[in-house]
């Protein structure tokens, strides 16, 4: 196993422990998003708003580490459950995703916030175009099949001593490529939900930010409810 490949291991577990903790914050700040709604005091609402925006941004950070060491695998990884897996969009939630929640959320949005989220709805679009065009375009710069198959299988630190080596630039080059594009979707979704809540008065956010927080685990436990209902079909088809 080449040397990478330990560390690259080794982060894995970093990040799926750091991602428990962050799931588990997540939820109080569910509790907390809930609660405040209804004390409508505007200096609490901007506090909550703040730190829940610096929640996510500590999520970015660490996938951003993790993405550096082995950013192939961010494409599916063994955190998310498969149904969690369906949503990705360049390894996370598509910016998009976050015009129907705020619609479904906030029924007081005024002619002039919904014309501006129209507006940026647009705009994110266009963006998510052209960073799927980029993804695509670095795809068909590969001139054999299999070399992106085995970036994917293992990426860049979890490749076997020897197998690659006449390859080993081209992977780089692919690996670097590809993490950039990762990157700037993680930019994308940080501004557009930015955006959003620059939009919102302080309530509306929290609105918003709570449907954002109740998808988000919702999703992750359907998912491992499902995933639990397999194992047991399984180890009750094997006789267990």
């Amino acid at each position: 196993m080449a040397p990478g490949s330990s560390r690259a291991n080794i982060s894995v577990g970093l990040f799926e422990a750091f991602l428990q903790g962050w799931l588990l914050r997540q939820e109080q700040f569910l509790n907390e998003l809930t609660i405040t709604q209804t004390i409508l005091d505007e200096s609490i609402m901007r506090n909550l708003i703040s730190r829940i925006l610096a929640h996510y941004q500590e999520y970015y950070e660490e996938k951003s580490r993790m993405s550096h060491i082995n950013v192939f695998y961010m494409f599916s990884p063994s955190w998310f459950t498969p149904l969690e897996k369906s949503f990705l969009w360049i390894a996370g939630f598509k910016p998009g995703l976050a015009f129907p929640l705020v619609m479904n959320s906030v029924n007081d949005l005024s002619e002039n916030q919904i014309e501006r989220i129209n507006r940026l709805r647009i705009e994110t679009r266009i963006e998510e175009r052209n960073l799927m065009d980029k993804l695509a375009k670095i795809q068909e710069s590969v001139a054999s099949p299999p070399l992106m198959e085995l970036a994917q299988q293992y990426g860049m630190e979890m490749l076997r001593d020897g197998e690659i080596t006449e390859v080993d630039e081209e992977i780089e080059i692919l690996r670097t490529a590809v993490e950039n594009v990762v990157t700037d979707a993680d930019r994308l979704r940080t501004r557009t939900a930015d955006s959003v809540v620059g939009i919102l008065n302080p309530l509306q956010s929290l609105k918003f930010l709570a449907a954002a927080a109740q998808l988000q685990l919702r999703i992750r436990m359907v998912g491992m409810q499902r995933e639990a209902e397999r194992r047991h079909q399984m180890d009750t088809s094997n006789g267990w």
